[in-house]
């Protein structure tokens, strides 16, 4: 049985805040990947200024050389557009697997504007990673009113198979205050630094067992 963190995302760019937030979470949580849901398109974002699929796919590869973290555009094959039916169909695709969603606070601050939210919180552990200037927006939130009984302390991180869902675990580090937002503002055609995507290999995991159905995980 595997232990897969997964973080979704645009990635407009993957930056090393993404890289450093799946490395902590596969420590704390005793992972043995970190999934990145490179998402064909995200229906809470602005459709202005999102590069390419092909090379939002090619920095998430650049950023996770060398690292058990595995790029995919696996909801792209699969064809769901949202989170929740996403989740439904992994454990059908992988039975082998454990999954547990991993959001930065930033999420968490929004998650009640997710498509079926709670069902999300009901189909897998939910591990939010404490993010600067958002933790108090968070642990405000209304979706943090509906998870504030389920929320499950730090030091049993390791033991989130074993719980009773919806559950939820905080995590601290020393956050990484790269973002995408600030890539993109101080360059734009970021994506034009991917001009041949199929040149960047998929990284890959440091436990090398294939999952089953891996033509899935590939781009």
């Amino acid at each position: 049985m595997k232990r897969i963190g997964l973080l979704g995302g645009s990635f407009n760019p993957a930056h090393r805040g993404h890289r450093k937030l799946s490395l902590h979470a596969i420590r704390a949580l005793g992972l043995d990947e970190v999934w990145w849901l490179v998402s064909p398109g995200n229906p809470l974002k602005d459709k202005a200024g999102m590069a390419p699929f092909s090379a939002r796919m090619a920095s998430a590869r650049t950023m996770a050389r060398h690292a058990p973290i595995r790029i995919t555009g696996i909801e792209k094959r699969l064809k769901t557009r949202y989170t929740a039916d996403t989740l439904k169909r992994l454990p059908r695709v992988f039975p082998k697997h454990r999954f547990i969603w991993l959001m930065g606070a930033d999420n968490l601050a929004q998650f009640d504007q997710w498509e079926r939210w709670r069902d999300i919180a009901r189909q897998v552990p939910i591990a939010v990673i404490a993010r600067p200037g958002y933790d108090a927006r968070a642990h405000a939130s209304p979706a943090m009113s509906w998870l504030r009984r389920a929320v499950r302390p730090a030091g049993q991180a390791k033991k989130w198979t074993r719980w009773r869902l919806p559950a939820l675990v905080l995590l601290r580090f020393r956050p990484d205050p790269t973002s995408a937002t600030r890539i993109r503002a101080a360059d734009p055609a970021w994506h034009r630094h991917f001009p041949d995507v199929r040149a960047i290999p998929i990284s890959t995991p440091s436990v090398p067992s294939p999952p089953p159905r891996t033509d899935l995980l590939q781009s």
